[in-house]
């Protein structure tokens, strides 16, 4: 099977937790902590009981591997894990001198769902302007459009001060990645593509960087997150903070939101972590992706910007679940 083939049917294998690499080093407490922040709002009864569960266990590590089962989803894909994380980008309330770039509130003609003007018609039709749905004007719409793939950030205020915006909706358009077609064009190899080397790229070329945002239909709309104080990680998918190198973003037809997932990453510094999937995200489609959440600012950024390497992605499924799904497990 492979990703792209959307009428096969997923495979399922269910794995004894001595297959996952690194299981016995990892901090299973860690993992608990931040498992317990979503686990209620998982709609399912078995995973309702299982929450209750977690508050009760002396052993973070005994509790998973006595009500879950590793399951390994479409074993034939090799896993790509890239990474993500909160930017901070300056800006302000009111429009002028650098602040021409604004970070835009869902139209209310736009439905969850449905399909809306692309990324092309609504910057060269100003489909947007006048409207009175500008949160915020940014000074660099480099920033601006990473931060619609990023999907939430903070932005420090000329006025003082920083708001928090969040996902607040899309035009319905399917994700493109812009690194792809910089790699199509031959303009770069790619192992030499990052979200950095695409940043420079796009300030040294301005009239063919805007053309080249624009190979990305999809167009991100925003609200302001007032509710989570500055010491907590954004919101994620599940409407709750996300914690840097436990949450991940994941394919939620595949992978159960608030559920646990073990990764294991290769590349340059690999990573054998349990993470919690609290997140989603445009780029993030099929069994074996995942999205790595490494925090807030430009370290993190940097950090998350060269990570894209292969591995293998186990979800961890309450008992029954797994055996429903892989039968001869």
């Amino acid at each position: 099977m492979t990703l792209n083939s959307a009428d096969a049917a997923p495979t399922y294998e269910i794995l004894k937790f001595e297959d996952l690499d690194g299981w016995e080093d990892d901090d299973h407490s860690a993992a608990l902590a931040v498992f317990q922040e979503t686990c209620a709002d998982i709609k399912d009864t078995e995973w309702a009981t299982l929450c209750a569960l977690a508050t009760s266990q002396p052993s973070a590590r005994t509790f998973f591997e006595l009500f879950f089962r590793p399951v390994l989803i479409n074993g034939e894909d090799q896993a790509l894990f890239t990474g993500y994380f909160e930017p901070e980008l300056h800006g302000s309330r009111r429009r002028g001198g650098p602040y021409q770039y604004p970070l835009h509130s869902k139209p209310p003609e736009v439905q969850n769902g449905s399909t809306w003007f692309s990324r092309r018609e609504i910057e060269e039709q100003n489909l947007l302007e006048g409207r009175g749905l500008e949160l915020v004007w940014i000074d660099d719409p480099v920033e601006k459009f990473f931060l619609q793939v990023q999907g939430s950030g903070r932005v420090k205020l000329a006025e003082g001060g920083a708001m928090r915006v969040g996902y607040g909706g899309k035009n319905g358009h399917e994700y493109r990645s812009i690194g792809q077609e910089l790699i199509r064009r031959g303009t770069y190899e790619p192992h030499q593509v990052s979200a950095q080397v695409i940043r420079r790229w796009v300030q040294r070329n301005p009239i063919e960087g805007a053309e080249l945002l624009r190979h990305n239909p999809s167009y991100v709309f925003f609200r302001e997150v007032s509710e989570v104080p500055a010491d907590k990680g954004p919101l994620g998918a599940m409407n709750r903070s996300i914690t840097p190198m436990r949450s991940i973003a994941v394919d939620p037809k595949f992978n159960t939101l608030g559920g646990p997932v073990w990764i294991e990453k290769g590349g340059a510094k690999p990573l054998q972590r349990l993470m919690i999937a609290q997140d989603t995200g445009s780029a993030i489609k099929g069994a074996q992706r995942a999205d790595i959440y490494y925090g807030t600012g430009d370290q993190a950024g940097r950090a998350a910007g060269r990570i894209r390497d292969r591995g293998r992605l186990v979800a961890l499924m309450p008992i029954q679940t797994a055996y429903t799904l892989a039968p001869g497990g």
